[in-house]
């Protein structure tokens, strides 16, 4: 089996412990992982205090880091492909979707090293003579950043950019479910020269490793991506350390269609906002609320739509939908699914795991209008299943978007400019996503709140996460201080 190895401190090492990786596509053990336990931890963490501390790194000019992260962009950009194959072979993520993304995943990097050096402090207009007042946007030190195992590279490029090019040190913990992208792009750290220390990259199991990496006392900031969960451990475990904390965690987003909309953009909108990533995305517009008078028209699109993608292997170009990345989301996407139907919900097409090897569940849709507390339209899936739900006002979908614990993204279609910003103003969601869906930029902040989290990645707002602020005064006057216990 292929084998990979853990960076810390600018060397490869084997880890306290191996374990096996399974190919989705056939439930096989296709590559052997190193584990990083507390003593591999420790080490990464105490790595990277080091780099931040003392050596090359602090003193390198914001420009400097700039340079290096346009190196690391141009090498991600060149290992593209080969990073897309690994992703692909390790989680299931069908080829064509890896190698779009991470082709842009550079751009990210990019982004950043022109940030760099724009990162800037302010001069205040103090109310006291003879001084001088301002503030410095310093780094906030250790980083330690957790991505889950789909869109990885993605999602540690939004993390390690921002916190690169703010001056702080990384150390980040690739899932323990398909580590394999994150463990190789370690080598391209190797290569584009970030000194000793900087970028340090693990993986390993919750107990034995992020729990001693997020309470560990040098750890000053926990960039975490993930479910609800989860986030609620990490941020028990940021009480021993006080380290501040960004959140980007699960949706249920709504994805709203009113009978003015274009039907057939909104129809591909929604099949891009499910059935990609074989649904396993964050933002997935899983929640389709449709006004009730185009339901059957817009369903019966959908339908023709889910039923006929291709489902095969993700390796293959041609492929739309592959696999899962585990057994465990396959068996908990069918409980829900069979709970919801136990409710009234109706499948309008999928709903069972596809025979075979490997981790398949087909585009399904089901139908909740007459089951509102079906289990699929609060919990997230996680997966290709569209839960729909009907409305007859706009103030009814309002209500209905608003009503659910998580607040990430959503996606409104209508025809009507005014409904359109009167949504806008109304969805409490941290993105709004207006005749399109799935949009993402290095420019543009990225995140949520409620459930889903809270902190921005994407755009300067994720950079200044990465900093403290330093106010610095400066007395002008040459007079000396008069004693204090002096009455006059």
């Amino acid at each position: 089996m292929d084998r990979f190895q853990l960076y810390i401190d600018g060397a490869f090492h084997d880890g306290a412990a191996r374990f096996p990786s399974l190919d989705p596509a056939t439930g096989t053990p296709w590559a052997d992982m190193p584990e990083a336990r507390a003593p591999e931890v420790d080490a990464a963490v105490q790595a990277a205090h080091r780099a931040f501390t003392s050596g090359p790194w602090p003193k390198m000019t914001a420009s400097q880091r700039g340079r290096l992260l346009l190196k690391l962009a141009d090498l991600v950009a060149e290992a593209a492909p080969d990073l897309a194959r690994l992703e692909t072979r390790d989680t299931g993520k069908i080829i064509r979707e890896t190698t779009a993304q991470i082709a842009y995943v550079a751009e990210y990097y990019r982004y950043y090293a022109g940030l760099a050096d724009k990162i800037e402090g302010a001069h205040l207009p103090i109310d006291k003579p003879d001084m001088e007042v301002w503030t410095r946007r310093e780094p906030v030190g250790v980083v330690a950043a957790i991505v889950p195992w789909n869109s990885q590279l993605f999602l540690s490029a939004v993390k390690l950019g921002p916190a690169l090019a703010a001056g702080c040190t990384v150390v980040l913990k690739a899932s323990e479910d398909g580590p394999a992208p994150l463990l190789h792009f370690a080598r391209l750290i190797h290569a584009a020269g970030f000194p000793p220390g900087v970028v340090n990259i693990l993986t390993g199991f919750g107990p034995t490793c992020g729990h001693i990496l997020t309470t560990h006392p040098r750890v000053a900031h926990i960039a975490f991506t993930g479910g609800p969960g989860t986030a609620r451990a990490v941020v028990r475990n940021s009480a021993e350390n006080l380290a501040s904390t960004s959140l980007e965690l699960g949706g249920k987003s709504p994805f709203i269609v009113f009978d003015d909309a274009d039907l057939d953009s909104a129809a591909n909108a929604q099949v891009s906002g499910i059935f990609a990533a074989t649904g396993q995305s964050c933002v997935a517009g899983s929640r389709l609320l449709v006004q009730a008078g185009i339901k059957d028209a817009f369903l019966a699109r959908l339908k023709a739509k889910a039923e006929a993608i291709r489902i095969a292997s993700p390796d293959e170009m041609e492929t739309e939908i592959g696999p899962l990345c585990t057994a465990r989301q396959r068996d908990h996407i069918a409980a829900t699914i069979a709970a919801s139907v136990a409710r009234g919900a109706k499948l309008v097409t999928g709903g069972a795991a596809l025979p075979g090897p490997g981790f398949y569940f087909p585009p399904t849709i089901l139908d909740c209008s007459a089951a509102p507390d079906a289990p699929a339209l609060a919990d997230e899936f996680f997966g290709p299943v569209l839960s729909v739900t009907t409305f007859e006002t706009e103030d009814e979908a309002l209500a209905k978007a608003n009503d659910t614990a998580y607040g990430l993204a959503s996606g409104v279609f209508t025809r009507s400019l005014t409904r359109a910003h009167r949504m806008i103003r109304g969805i409490r969601t941290g993105v709004v996503w207006v005749n399109t869906y799935r949009a993402v930029s290095p420019i543009a902040p990225f995140g949520g709140h409620g459930l889903s989290g809270h902190g921005r990645e994407g755009g300067l707002a994720a950079a200044l996460d990465y900093t403290t602020t330093k106010t610095v005064w400066l007395r002008t006057s040459d007079d000396p201080i008069p004693d204090p216990f002096i009455m006059r």
